[in-house]
């Protein structure tokens, strides 16, 4: 039996020479193992590889046996002769330190080749879940496996859904940052992933104010104690015979609490300035999909044959080229860039008190004198005199920002709900409206307005962040009707409007 001398390197074949053949051999040996088989000889991974047992292979096995990911024993079960049990025969089989390695390098491929996706149905799962346990909640006596069970999926399909959703936005950045390729297939991906997107994030809205909802709920009704049944299980599960249990349920309630914080942080906003990660999701969604449109207009332009940024760098770089000499490229640069050497100039006190009431139109040879310092030319550096200014503590401005910012969050939630509908209104039916309301519904008009064709008679549409949801209907004879506001009238034909809160869970 041969074994390695050396501490194992299971990935140094990575950056061997012969990378490809290593990782083809490391694969047989783990196909292999997927079906039970322990041993393998070489003429079995030359079958395998479907190539020829030649001294390229055998060294390779060689190589691995020396890095620690293969392990060689003798082979005597075919031995029938004295002179085939002197001759080298092996059986070669992973070693732990190998299928740790391939192991890691699976997983890693696994995870640079994902594609996430938003996943409309694990928000209804995570939905359904609290409501079970809700209802457990309530109960004066829980079903410890039961609370626990549900704990477990919830967290388990939570973080399915975070880290697809991770990995959604990585993927789509990549495929915004598209350059060149087939422009078509680009144009028609870009139209069923629009679409995809604004279905999850109706989803979103629908199911993340059902979930907070739930979850707001279950806080008040005690879900602590939800968390210490689950956390006295797993103990009890880690430490059957009862030694330290104190401290391993102690460890797994912290666990659950961090769970539970990071599934509230997800979905339930604290306030303007700290917004809930679905929230940021949908920003983040709307966001790209405006990109998205960019990107198809640049590419619209590109076949159109219309000069873009690009084209203009290519042409300038071929002036560069074609420039006959070096001077002739320096007046190139100052004249595409404008770019010169800067120099800082500090003007003297008496300079800055001479110029303050000078008029703007003043000639320069009738304005006083500019003197300036020589220091910075002579030294090098300029350092002014006296105290260093103080540090502006910007505390105060920033609670004035947030309180504002949290005032007209406010605000505008109130002008939504104000412009909410039960059903279908006629528009003169509605009464008068605050400034900030008119202006939200001048903006919902105006969206379903650019959405409707000349001919269409009723068209239904979404605001851009995916909060309102509004349908405008023609009344046909309907005639002229004036919405009364305090900044004026707003004059229009008749019209059936139905405004929806997407924002409120149903």
């Amino acid at each position: 039996m041969s074994s390695p001398t050396q501490e194992p390197q299971p990935f140094a074949h990575l950056s061997a020479p012969n990378a490809a053949l290593y990782r083809d051999v490391l694969r047989t040996f783990v196909s292999a193992k997927e079906r039970f088989i322990v041993h393998l000889r070489p003429e079995d991974v030359a079958v395998e590889l479907r190539r020829d047992s030649d001294e390229q292979l055998a060294g390779a096995l060689d190589k691995l046996v020396e890095w620690g990911n293969l392990r060689a024993d003798a082979d005597t079960g075919r031995v029938t002769t004295v002179e085939e049990f002197h001759r080298k025969r092996l059986l070669f089989q992973l070693t732990p330190a190998g299928q740790a390695a391939e192991q890691a390098i699976a997983f890693y491929e696994e995870a640079i080749g994902r594609r996430g996706s938003l996943q409309s149905v694990a928000l209804a799962d995570i939905a359904e879940q609290l409501r079970s346990l809700a209802l457990l909640a309530g109960e004066d006596e829980p079903d410890p496996a039961r609370v626990h069970l549900l704990l477990l999926s919830l967290a388990e399909r939570f973080s399915s859904l975070a880290d697809n959703a991770q990995a959604f936005m990585a993927s789509l950045r990549r495929a915004i940052d598209f350059s060149d390729g087939d422009v078509d297939g680009f144009v028609a991906y870009k139209e069923r992933l629009i679409d995809y997107i604004n279905r999850f994030i109706a989803d979103l809205a629908n199911s993340g104010a059902r979930i907070a909802a739930l979850l707001v709920e279950l806080e008040g009704s005690g879900h602590e104690r939800l968390l210490v049944l689950a956390a006295r299980r797993e103990a009890a599960d880690a430490v059957p015979d009862g030694e330290d249990q104190g401290r391993a349920q102690e460890k797994a309630l912290g666990s659950w609490r961090n769970r539970w914080r990071g599934l509230t942080d997800w979905f339930v906003s604290q306030d303007a300035g700290h917004p809930s990660q679905a929230r940021l999701l949908r920003q983040a969604a709307v966001t790209a999909i405006k990109q998205l449109i960019d990107t198809v207009g640049l590419l619209n332009e590109r076949r159109a044959g219309r000069s873009d940024r690009t084209a203009d760098f290519r042409t300038l770089a071929r002036w560069f080229a074609e420039a006959p000499d070096e001077a002739s490229m320096h007046r190139l640069w100052r004249a595409a860039f404008g770019l010169t050497s800067a120099r800082h100039l500090s003007v003297t006190a008496s300079t800055l008190d001479e110029w303050q009431d000078v008029p703007a139109a003043t000639p320069w040879a009738q304005a006083p004198p500019i003197r300036i310092s020589p220091q910075l030319r002579r030294t090098g550096s300029y350092e002014r005199r006296g105290k260093p200014n103080k540090v502006a503590d910007r505390t105060r401005a920033r609670r004035l920002l947030l309180e504002q910012a949290e005032r007209e969050a406010a605000e505008t939630a109130a002008a939504r709900a104000r412009l909410r509908t039960d059903g279908p209104v006629l528009l003169s039916e509605l009464d008068v409206l605050d400034p900030r309301a008119f202006r939200l519904f001048l903006g919902l008009l105006g969206d379903a307005l650019a959405a409707r064709h000349p001919d269409d008679l009723e068209v239904k549409t979404a605001t851009s962040d995916g909060s309102l949801e509004v349908r405008l209907a023609l009344v046909p004879g309907g005639g002229q009707v004036e919405i009364r506001t305090d900044d004026g009238v707003l004059t229009g034909p008749e019209h059936l409007v139905e405004i929806t809160d997407l924002m409120v869970a149903p």
